[in-house]
């Protein structure tokens, strides 16, 4: 039996660059090789398609895996995924793990629609949505789900009537949460307690982003459930529970990947009600967003038990100890089970931007 042949892309033009690479890494390691031939593809920084079968990823200061800028390049269009000479290489199916700006926001998955190639996760509509929190809050709410209070700044408005906006976020009260309205990993995010943060906060989410999301802060404990399409049915995972010890304040980037500050309860010490509760909000929100194949969905679990939706991600870090695959693990599908249930359910979809 003829093995299909996946190209699994890294890297991209995001702040979360670096994380694709590790997933990537990650996958590549795992993936069960007597059914699938992968193809390591890296997209640089600068938006470069680079063949990775002859090459490793490089190390920044920071540890962390990049794509190199020095590479043989890709020829990729409409047609397909072609070498420097105009060989196709014959790409079955695409595992996109790019997170963020081009990879996750549905700009990667237009391009391998009109390529007709089928891809792993959300099509282009679910994609976008997902990506930029302050259009998937309104559809949460429509479903019933209850997200937390905020307003949406851009950065012309800003720079327009400071005091304008400056009022309306002080009506939300203190603290707040100010962050890209389409970033991910927490590049950007700040924890603000009074007005006199509120300035630098904003510059700093607008490095990301020229539309911000600023929102009242949620007090409560953060529980994360994990929604995979198995059998074209959507299941969510056991839950697991977020701890942020200190110095840092809440779930920003350090804590999430460099220095160890975070802890993961899997599963989630819970009542079984809430539990519950928690898992059915998971797949009425991958539902009301049309997600297809993986999701990682963020609550908020107040004192009072009321849950509150935070965000989805359609393609959540994916190393094996990301909180995705670990959820997975705890739920009965190992990390090679987890790629190879992706991979033949993009290729069981029907791809059309138009149904």
């Amino acid at each position: 039996m003829k093995k299909l042949r996946v190209a699994i892309i890294a890297g991209g033009q995001s702040s979360e660059h670096q994380i694709s690479c590790i997933s990537a890494s990650a996958v590549l390691a795992a993936i069960d090789r007597s059914k699938f031939e992968p193809i390591l593809i890296g997209i640089t920084e600068g938006g470069i398609w680079i063949d990775m079968r002859q090459q490793d990823f490089e190390r920044g200061s920071d540890g962390l895996s990049y794509v190199p800028e020095n590479g043989e390049k890709l020829v990729v269009d409409i047609h397909g995924i072609k070498d420097s000479e105009g060989r196709d290489l014959g790409i079955d199916l695409v595992f996109p793990l790019l997170h963020g700006a081009y990879g996750e926001d549905g700009t990667i998955q237009g391009l391998l629609e009109m390529a007709g190639i089928a891809y792993v996760g959300s099509g282009v509509l679910a994609s976008a949505v997902a990506m930029d929190k302050s259009f998937a809050k309104p559809i949460y709410a429509d479903f019933g789900l209850k997200v937390a209070d905020g307003i949406t700044v851009h950065k012309d408005d800003w720079n327009n009537s400071k005091d304008l906006e400056i009022s309306k976020i002080r009506a939300l009260g203190f603290p707040i949460f100010i962050k890209p309205a389409r970033s991910g990993s927490s590049r950007g995010t700040s924890k603000v307690k009074d007005e006199s943060e509120i300035s630098d906060a904003l510059e700093d989410a607008f490095k990301y982003d020229p539309k911000v999301l600023v929102e009242a802060a949620v007090l409560g404990r953060e529980i994360e459930c994990a929604v995979l399409e198995i059998d074209s049915v959507a299941r969510a995972s056991v839950l697991g529970e977020v701890r942020v010890h200190p110095p840092h304040e809440f779930y920003d980037f350090e804590a999430k990947y460099l220095d160890g500050s975070t802890t993961f309860d899997i599963p989630a010490n819970l009542p079984e009600s809430i539990a519950r509760a928690i898992s059915q909000a998971s797949i009425t929100a991958f539902k009301a967003l049309g997600c297809e194949g993986l999701a990682r969905v963020d609550f908020f679990l107040r004192q009072d038990n009321q849950i509150i939706i935070n965000e989805l991600n359609t393609m959540p870090g994916f190393t094996p100890t990301s909180v995705f695959p670990a959820l997975w693990q705890q739920t009965g599908k190992s990390y090679s089970q987890i790629i190879t249930i992706l991979l033949e359910s993009a290729l069981s979809r029907k791809r059309s931007v138009i149904r």
